[in-house]
This record gives structure tokens, C-alpha cells and sequence, in this order.
């Protein structure tokens, strides 16, 4: 399952944009690999973000991996809802499990994000 409105990272990370704000999650690939989670270190909000600094991190029963910033910018939301439910992310990945939403710095890093097609080779090889 591979949403095509949206774009990826060749981390597994996902991004909505819409206008100058990115919502970000990973991909059911990820979160597929990871198995059941049970915790999500999230950002604050306000803190600052390069693309590719590590954005947060996921724990599960099986280890332990690192969200990276797909964009540059502000995090302006977190999902409150996965420090009680982490298990969101598994059940929806691409909704309700979303991570956080960026203010995008840098319009012009979102050429760099993979479409859907490319993705799908990615996660097939």
C-alpha cells in the first residue's frame, strides 16, 4: 500500500504537503519491518529541523529506528495521540499514525522527495 498523492523518502519516511505545511509519518514498508510499536519519541514543537536530522525515534518489540526530516523546517504539530496509542502507526500508517507536521523552510527540497512510482521500485527490489 502506497498512497500515489504523496511523496517518500528512500528512509521510508512519507510527506503530505499541503501549502507550507508537510505532515510526515513512515511508510507501511517501515513500519511493516518494524513490527509492533510500542513507542514514539516525538519533537517538540517549535524545534528546527534540516532535512535529514533525525526527527524522531521508533521502538518496537523487535529494535529500535530513527525518522529523519524529509524537509528543512518548523515543527508546528505532533501527534499527542501516539504517546498512549504508539500502535497507531502500525494499524494506519498513512493517518491516523502520521508524526508530525513541518512548516516547510525550503519549497524547493520537494523535488528531492521520491513520487509514489519511484517508491514503489524501491520497497519491490
Amino acid at each position: 500500500m502506497i498512497p500515489d498523492e504523496l511523496y517518500y523518502t528512500e528512509s521510508h519516511e512519507w510527506v503530505r504537503v499541503e501549502g507550507e505545511r508537510a505532515t510526515v509519518g513512515i511508510s507501511d514498508f517501515a513500519q511493516r519491518e518494524l513490527q509492533d510499536i510500542v513507542y514514539v519519541e516525538l519533537p517538540e514543537v517549535g524545534k528546527r529541523v534540516k532535512k535529514g536530522d533525525v526527527l524522531c525515534s521508533i521502538d518496537s518489540v523487535k529494535s529500535s529506528a530513527e525518522v529523519y526530516a524529509p524537509l528543512s523546517g518548523e515543527i508546528v504539530e505532533v501527534n499527542e495521540a501516539l504517546n498512549d496509542q504508539p500502535e497507531l502507526i502500525n494499524k494506519d500508517p498513512y493517518g491516523e499514525g502520521w508524526l508530525v507536521v513541518i512548516k516547510i523552510e525550503d519549497p524547493g527540497e520537494i523535488s528531492s522527495l521520491l513520487p509514489a512510482s519511484k517508491y514503489k521500485e524501491i520497497v519491490e527490489e
